[in-house]
């Protein structure tokens, strides 16, 4: 597999194309905006001035992966050739069922489609297409460029030999990968995102501050960040999405989002892509300050 379409030109779709293409596979990057992808590229080029000044890798080898990368606005024209297709747009049921509609009429018998979505029944996004035993997912972590897991999730119709195929894929590009079933968050989500919740409902019930609960995570528990600090900057609408994907598809009152959660998101407080969540974000400075709504515990 040396020809790869992304799709989706945000945070995770253009960090995914830009590690394919550090590792020297071409790769297709497909927005439906223009300036969305202009941005990638120069995010792509961004992250790789970092890693150059730093010395992990030479100018060659930047300029080499910015050649790899070919944008485009057209899904048909950038599927018809690809080997591999990795959906990478919103986590919205609707909008990825429509995306692999359309790919599998798109893309050669032999391509496997793949989704980085995080929560998402990848049986469900499968039986939309022809090919569900050629349907898995991918699920990167953030920064895609860094993190060196991916979550590799076998729908029911999965066939074995395309997951053996993405596994060896995932560590060509010096990812590890780890196997999930298709079940409600798979791994990394059902431990996660509870998780998350739970420290926003101790903070709704007045258990402890932000500060408190953060700091106990992480010298408590050895997290580089705190589960309210995380949570922000997965963006909160998001943790929302994947808490109701829990509690819908399990069925279980323990994965209830917090009401506090709930609020927050229906009140456009979406954490750093918003300007402020449980920490306020101001453009440029890199001090953590704890949003003024939450001076107290009286949520």
């Amino acid at each position: 597999m040396m020809n790869i379409t992304v799709i989706g030109s945000g945070t995770m779709g253009n960090g995914i194309a830009h590690v394919f293409a550090q590792n020297n596979y071409r790769v297709n990057l497909i927005d439906v905006n223009e300036i969305q992808l202009k941005k990638a590229i120069e995010t792509i080029g961004k992250n790789l001035d970092r890693m150059v000044s730093k010395g992990s890798i030479t100018e060659d080898i930047k300029q080499s992966t910015l050649a790899n990368i070919t944008t485009f606005t057209s899904l048909k024209e950038a599927s018809s050739e690809a080997d591999l297709i990795i959906e990478a747009a919103s986590e919205n049921i609707n909008i990825k069922l429509d995306i692999f509609k359309q790919i599998d009429e798109y893309a050669p018998a032999h391509c496997i489609l793949a989704s980085n979505t995080s929560s998402i029944s990848i049986t469900k996004i499968a039986s939309v297409t022809k090919r569900p035993d050629k349907v898995i997912g991918m699920h990167f972590m953030n920064p895609v460029p860094v993190m060196k897991l991916v979550e590799v999730i076998n729908g029911y119709k999965t066939a074995k030999e395309v997951s053996l195929a993405v596994v060896n894929l995932s560590k060509a590009i010096g990812k590890i990968p780890a196997e999930a079933n298709d079940y409600a968050g798979f791994i990394a989500n059902r431990i996660l995102m509870p998780m998350i919740n739970e420290a926003i409902i101790c903070l709704q019930s007045g258990v402890g501050t932000v500060e408190s609960i953060d700091t106990v995570m992480k010298l408590g528990m050895a997290h580089p960040m705190g589960p309210l600090q995380l949570a922000d900057f997965i963006g909160l609408d998001v943790c929302l999405a994947i808490m109701n994907v829990l509690y819908e598809g399990l069925g279980d009152t323990k994965y209830a989002p917090s009401p506090l959660l709930v609020n927050m998101v229906t009140a456009g407080i979406l954490g750093a892509k918003s300007g402020e969540g449980f920490y306020v974000y101001t453009p440029g400075s890199k001090e953590l300050v704890v949003s003024p709504r939450f001076s107290n515990t009286n949520n």
